[in-house]
């Protein structure tokens, strides 16, 4: 979260922007949820990501991973993408409405069992995704029956925005932990409670390990698996997909990772996340600039040379 250190870092551009951003999102709380979703869904599809460059970025990461798809196809996912980043934004704003329609969204799926019954007996879980279909959406139908699964998140560059991007994910129950020193006490203690974490695997890490990911180099961390074995926790890959209707989602539950060594436990989280987004690419934010290429490459060497 911010602290005062942090405040010398806000600059009057990121607060003209906040103030923007505000006033649209609370215009949009005006309208009922599937037209809001649907709107702020157009709007990123058409403007937000075309001026933002995050359209170019979908593009290109898909001909980096999918060289022989057409243009006309990597040109259809990318609306699709947009767009779906629109409808998440949207939704984890509007968060009384996402918990209401949660309760409709019942877990399915090899995990599910087992993750009931680690958490009869106080056994502390990790559900790890990625940004695929709405991440939220899965914290939500979880502690919706009465998991207390706590978000680990990366603040946001702007500390405007950030401070109430905090609150989307304090919303939807089992508290929100900084990726810093004092968030990532907090997010161990909650852990060793016998409570439950939710944990992004699909973010680009400077000095990560170096995993393949949709067939190129990923830096990644290895901090779920380190936890996991640490406080042994069962390690479940989750999903939340979005359905046709736009404004609901299947949450699927995968067989837990078995424990054995850091390394091998993140490759397969990152096995479980590619093979959902090659089954269904638009699901998945390739707005993100998740491999990095020039710094993989480098991170790489360094990784090589330590051995």
């Amino acid at each position: 979260m911010a602290n005062s250190g942090q405040d010398t870092n806000r600059r009057p551009s990121d607060w003209i922007i906040d103030r923007l951003w505000r006033g649209l999102i609370w215009t949009a709380l005006r309208l009922p949820h599937k037209a809001r979703v649907a709107g702020m869904g157009w709007i990123f599809r058409v403007t937000v990501g075309p001026m933002t460059g995050r359209t170019r970025q979908a593009r290109n990461n898909l001909a980096m991973i999918f060289p022989d798809m057409s243009d006309a196809e990597r040109s259809a996912i990318t609306r699709a993408v947009l767009d779906n980043v629109g409808r998440v934004v949207m939704e984890n704003y509007a968060t009384a409405d996402q918990v209401k329609r949660a309760k409709g969204w019942q877990p399915t799926g090899p995990g599910w069992s087992a993750a009931e019954a680690a958490r009869a007996e106080g056994r502390p879980i990790l559900f790890i995704s990625g940004h695929f279909g709405n991440y939220q959406a899965a914290r939500a139908a979880l502690n919706g029956r009465g998991y207390q699964m706590g978000g680990l998140y990366r603040p946001l560059n702007n500390l405007y925005l950030n401070d109430h991007y905090i609150a989307t994910i304090e919303g939807v129950g089992g508290g929100a932990f900084s990726r810093d020193r004092r968030g990532l006490a907090g997010f161990v203690k909650h852990l060793r409670s016998g409570a439950q974490g939710a944990i992004l695997i699909d973010q680009y890490l400077y000095d990560g390990k170096i995993f393949d990911f949709l067939g190129h180099p990923a830096p990644t961390s290895t901090a779920a698996a380190v936890m996991a074995l640490k406080y042994n926790a069962l390690l479940v890959p989750i999903y939340s997909t979005r359905m046709d209707n736009g404004i609901d989602f299947t949450i699927e539950l995968e067989e837990p990772i078995p424990h054995s060594d850091p390394e091998t436990m993140t490759a397969a989280l990152n096995d479980s996340l590619a093979a959902r987004v090659r089954q269904a690419p638009e699901q998945w934010f390739w707005v993100h600039n998740r491999w990095k290429p020039e710094r993989a490459d480098k991170a790489a060497l360094i990784s090589a040379a330590l051995r």
